[in-house]
């Protein structure tokens, strides 16, 4: 089972999950669960973000439904500090790099009094500005739940998340600090991101770097997303979800063809 993309055959398709699939916070499109479904009956798939297991619960799994080929769907959430499948059964999980108690500790104050010394405390919000996803620490500065439209305005060159990044990642130099989404920092034990996440993956399903094309929005040096692609991982930019939509359409269609 593979997909082609510029002549070449590739098993498995990883994908980013916000703004690369669907909206950040948003459930798939009905057209994205359509072209999901389709993809899996032919390839391997896994989405690597930086949210947690229930965020990709809401998201995907409570879209895309029961089908017959799940069992081709690989979730990495937290970017790739946890790895969950489907048993035939369930959603298990294969491993997952829990922060401890003083590294999470440690994370939220820095966090906190970096992001109040810079400014970028807001007062109002939409739910937490920090989060423990046991794996990962995440601030986000309007809010888990901030309307899509509000975060693409905080912060749209990134200027104030690489500030709080630089900050934290200054004293927390035995963990990994990097930008997420696009309002939020994510902390993680060190070494850890996509790039770990995509590597742990291929060893237990036996696959190369080769083997996989990987879709994503931030592809930019320093973007959450960058990691994978320095890898070797051929990997395909795209802007929203309908773009990704209709890249990965056209590379269906070329199965759909062959066969």
């Amino acid at each position: 089972m593979t997909v082609s993309y510029e002549g070449n055959d590739y098993r498995l398709v990883m994908f980013d999950l916000d703004d690369t699939l669907a909206p950040s916070k948003s459930p798939l499109d009905d057209k994205m669960v359509e072209l999901l479904r389709r993809m899996l009956d032919v390839s391997l798939g896994c989405i690597i973000s930086g949210g947690n297991f229930t965020q990709f619960e809401k998201q995907v799994l409570a879209r895309l439904g029961s089908f017959d080929s799940v069992g081709n769907l690989h979730l990495m959430p937290t970017c790739g500090t946890q790895y969950v499948r489907w048993s035939g059964d369930e959603w298990e999980t294969v491993y997952a790099e829990f922060l401890t108690d003083d590294e999470k500790q440690r994370t939220l104050e820095v966090l906190e009094t970096g992001a109040r010394e810079l400014g970028l405390w807001e007062s109002e919000t939409w739910g937490d500005i920090l989060e423990d996803r046991g794996s990962q620490i995440t601030f986000s500065a309007l809010g888990q739940k901030a309307p899509v439209d509000e975060k693409a305005a905080w912060d749209p060159d990134g200027a104030k998340k690489e500030s709080l990044r630089a900050y934290a990642a200054e004293r927390l130099p035995d963990l990994e600090v990097r930008s997420g989404g696009s309002t939020s920092v994510d902390v993680t034990k060190k070494g850890i991101d996509k790039a770990y996440g995509a590597l742990k993956l291929m060893d237990i399903l036996g696959l190369s770097t080769s083997d996989i094309l990987f879709f994503g929005d931030r592809l930019d040096e320093g973007g959450n997303d960058y990691p994978v692609k320095a890898l070797g991982i051929t990997s395909v930019a795209v802007h929203g979800w309908p773009d990704t939509h209709a890249k990965l359409s056209a590379l269906l269609d070329q199965v759909d063809t062959r066969s």
